[in-house]
């Protein structure tokens, strides 16, 4: 007997529209690095009763009563996560990775005071100080960059921007870099100015988690992680800290910035957590890793300049001037052959934000596909396809879509 949907027979707009977007992601290659796949028990611990609990508070300090089981859900994800992690202080409320990057601010800074960044257009983040977010409207925010020749971060400049300005705290990591970050030396900078060193490691920790790059949490005051990118769990955030900094950090999420917490997203991130400490999640962070700079290589071979020379994450951003494209035109016509990439800016482009000059892919979605480093050129080669056939030729995107579809489905 087949059990009835009961979305589908309450909602069936709703229902058609999520079966849209699963055929979306099922036949076209998803390389957005901001994104990755939540496995079916993290879906299945979204989808639970646990979202109807209202839980204001930490465990044993709750406002509203029956908190007895979600106190333990909350106590075991944090458990995990210290586990996984080796952190002291782990809050897993943060609803999202943002609002654990404001979390910090609240915790180390006041409205005024100065904090050191990465600049957005070398590869930073809004909620690092832009003036388009509260954290650039309420801090004096000071940015350093990646140097010319080599398009990595100048420790240098750093440095010395540190001990001019001695900021409150400074921020390590990004959205657009694509390299390893040099931890030994941001620690001695921090200590040398006196400062916070927070680690922004949205993108890297699942890469940490599964033992692919150096863990930031020995070296850094406080960690964020968003536990939907590389991490295969729910969209939500995470903070890992200095036992010292708990009290802070713990009163800047709430009642600072949030109410009560989503006790789904805390049962679904335990799930994850546990899921992350697996040799078969070890294995899935391995290829991630591979296939990214399989990828940044196979496209190298078409002429297309790798920013900052390569990759040692996930993340791959790539010049595609060389084909005579804009960033923007690169994305869609990749999305017209069904592969979806962000169109991106180089650190020292001369393209608008709105156009730039490269695309900016990620490798955790296809991995969770089943893409190996090995299947990398021949997605390269697709690429390239895609991005040399104009919008116009639909029948050619279609047969580029077409064989993205059957690389997926072997």
């Amino acid at each position: 007997m087949t059990v009835p949907d009961p979305l589908a027979a309450a909602d069936p707009q709703v229902a058609a529209l999520i079966e849209r977007e699963q055929r979306r992601r099922d036949r076209g290659l998803q390389l957005l690095a901001a994104e990755s796949s939540a496995t079916p028990a993290v879906r299945v611990a979204m989808a639970s009763v646990l979202a109807d609990k209202y839980a204001e508070g930490y465990p044993g300090r709750r406002y509203h009563g029956g908190c007895e089981v979600v106190d333990e859900v909350e106590n075991l994800a944090a458990d995990r996560a210290r586990a996984l992690f080796g952190a002291d202080y782990v809050n897993v409320q943060p609803l999202s990775w943002v609002l654990a990057n404001l979390a910090v601010l609240a915790a180390f800074a006041q409205p005024g005071d100065p904090i050191l960044s990465l600049g957005l257009r070398h590869g930073g983040h809004q909620s690092h100080g832009s003036r388009a977010n509260s954290s650039g409207r309420w801090f004096n925010v000071v940015n350093y960059g990646v140097r010319r020749d080599t398009e990595q971060v100048d420790y240098d400049e750093l440095r010395t921007l540190a001990l001019l300005h001695r900021p409150r705290v400074i921020v390590a990591g990004g959205t657009s870099y694509t390299r390893d970050w040099d931890l030994p030396a941001l620690r001695s900078i921090a200590d040398e100015a006196g400062c916070i060193l927070w680690v922004d490691a949205a993108h890297t920790a699942g890469l940490a988690a599964g033992g692919v790059l150096p863990s930031p949490v020995p070296y850094a005051d406080v960690v964020t992680v968003a536990t939907n990118k590389v991490l295969r769990g729910p969209r939500g955030g995470l903070l890992l800290a200095r036992a010292e900094h708990a009290e802070a950090l713990g009163r800047a999420v709430y009642p600072f910035l949030q109410g009560a917490p989503a006790m789904h997203a805390i049962g679904a991130k335990a799930v994850a957590f546990a899921e992350s400490a697996t040799d078969a999640y070890r294995a899935y962070a391995s290829t991630v890793a591979h296939a990214a700079r399989a990828l940044v290589a196979s496209l190298e071979e078409y002429g297309l300049r790798p920013v900052a020379g390569g990759t040692d994450t996930h993340v791959g951003i790539v010049e595609v001037t060389g084909l005579g494209l804009t960033g923007r035109q690169a994305a869609d016509r990749l999305a017209a052959s069904g592969i979806v990439v962000d169109k991106a800016i180089t650190p020292f482009d001369e393209q608008p934000v709105a156009l730039g000059s490269a695309i900016r892919f990620g490798t955790a979605v296809a991995a969770a596909a089943g893409l190996s480093a090995q299947r990398m050129p021949e997605v390269a080669r697709l690429m390239v396809q895609a991005m040399r056939t104009p919008l116009g030729d639909t029948a050619r995107h279609e047969g580029t879509a077409s064989e993205i579809a059957a690389l997926l489905s072997e």
